[in-house]
């Protein structure tokens, strides 16, 4: 008999840990920034981590049978193993832990749109309607090519600026344009998994941007992603309204380089995969450099 939710060990390997940090990520620079303006609010700092986390397990949660049911996914695909195309869970059980996640989100949100008011509806619902679509649907954002822009939006000004409006409840421009780089480098990381897949979403119909445009300038797109996300700290110096020890984050343009290059030289898809972990790592090291910085100054 078919249980109602695949195993706790299943369900971990669905979450995709190693995208979790594109969630966590601009929350933890919302925080700082909330640190930095003497507004720092911990209970709604908590739950606006949850919350973001929640989302981004029920979006994989989704996309997994998502995809499998599109023919995308299959049992010898050169990414890391999706659970329902590997058999590990079936459609059903899968649906009903996306329904699980989304719930929880909701239930860890309730609290900030009472907080929050009705910006943080807005976000929480379109965050939570964007999440299905993204695979959901005969024309689902992934398979139009249009995924990228909102991973940039969604994992980058709005999670920031949530974050920050939860425990603030006001905003400045400079918050939104802090928020940015998070973003960058989130859609850094769907365009090592695209150019990685390009050939199999070429084959299943899916119109990713890099099966549209082509790797080189996927390559190239990564590439002014990693950069233009270092010079955030700068511009917002530039602005006057940056910090100067956040500053340090822009060093992710070092190993960012390295990075350019390894991708621009892996033609392999299984060579992809390390750079994927790399780049959501790379995520990671300019989160805290920025926000350890922007506290500290």
């Amino acid at each position: 008999m078919t249980t109602a939710l695949p195993t706790a060990g299943v369900l971990l390997k669905a979450t995709r840990p190693r995208t979790l940090w594109a969630a966590a990520a601009p929350v933890f620079i919302g925080w700082a920034l909330a640190v930095g303006d003497g507004v720092f609010h911990a209970l709604s700092a908590g739950l606006a981590l949850a919350g973001a986390l929640l989302i981004q397990v029920a979006t994989n949660y989704h996309n997994d049978y998502a995809d499998y049911l599109k023919g995308t996914d299959k049992p010898d695909r050169v990414g890391p193993q999706r659970v329902t195309a590997a058999g590990l869970a079936t459609v059903a059980q899968m649906k009903r832990a996306t329904i699980l996640a989304f719930g929880l989100a909701v239930l860890a949100g309730l609290y900030l749109m009472v907080r929050g008011g009705w910006p943080i509806v807005i976000v929480g619902f379109s965050s939570i309607l964007f999440g299905v679509l993204y695979t959901g649907g005969s024309r689902s954002l992934a398979y139009l090519g249009i995924a990228d822009l909102f991973v940039l939006v969604f994992f980058g000004p709005i999670a920031v600026g949530g974050t920050y409006w939860v425990q603030a409840l006001t905003m400045r421009p400079e918050i939104l344009v802090a928020g940015l780089a998070p973003g960058l480098l989130s859609m850094a990381i769907l365009l090592v998994n695209n150019i990685r897949d390009v050939d199999d979403d070429r084959n299943a119909g899916k119109r990713t941007l890099i099966v549209r445009t082509g790797r080189r300038f996927g390559v190239a797109l990564y590439a002014l992603c990693i950069f233009l996300a270092a010079s955030i700290p700068a511009i917002l110096w530039a602005q006057g309204s940056g910090r100067p020890w956040a500053m340090v984050a822009s060093l992710i343009a070092v190993p960012g380089l390295f990075l350019v290059r390894r991708v621009a030289r892996t033609h392999l898809p299984d060579a992809l995969n390390p750079l994927l972990g790399r780049t959501a790592q790379l995520l990671l090291l300019y989160a805290v450099l920025f926000s350890i910085g922007w506290t500290l100054s």
